[in-house]
């Protein structure tokens, strides 16, 4: 990244929760509220759009580690918004801040670490 990304350095990302996202689109016998899954992809979203306007050329930025707990359910209907702030970095690894809520309260936090990567080069057989 030829860019400095400042500390803080903030991304956002929401959704409305709907079927698809919830338990019960993956396992029947389970209650219709917002997966993990789907909460931690919201949370990766925000983190990319924090880190994306710093990047040049091919760079992107891709997902490298997750640590997350999710507090609270949310079911269908809810406004999800994921917030990620840079915490971190150590040269082409950053960690980020992630929270996300629904229009109540806080449904889940923790961190996730991102990596640089030039798409040409990633793409490259044998790379």
């Amino acid at each position: 990244m030829a860019k400095d990304v400042p500390i803080g350095a903030r991304g956002e990302a929401e959704e409305t929760v709907q079927f698809e996202h919830t338990l019960t689109a993956h396992h029947p016998e389970l209650p219709p509220v917002y997966s993990t899954p789907d909460m931690i992809r919201l949370m990766e979203t925000a983190a990319f759009h924090a880190l994306q306007p710093y990047c040049e050329g091919d760079e992107i930025t891709v997902g490298t580690s997750i640590n997350i707990e999710h507090r609270a359910a949310s079911g269908i209907g809810a406004r999800i918004q994921a917030e990620a702030a840079l915490e971190s970095f150590d040269g082409r690894f950053y960690t980020l801040r992630v929270t996300a809520r629904d229009e109540v309260r806080e449904i889940g936090r923790g961190t996730v670490g991102r990596a640089v990567v030039s798409v040409s080069k990633f793409l490259k057989p044998g790379s």
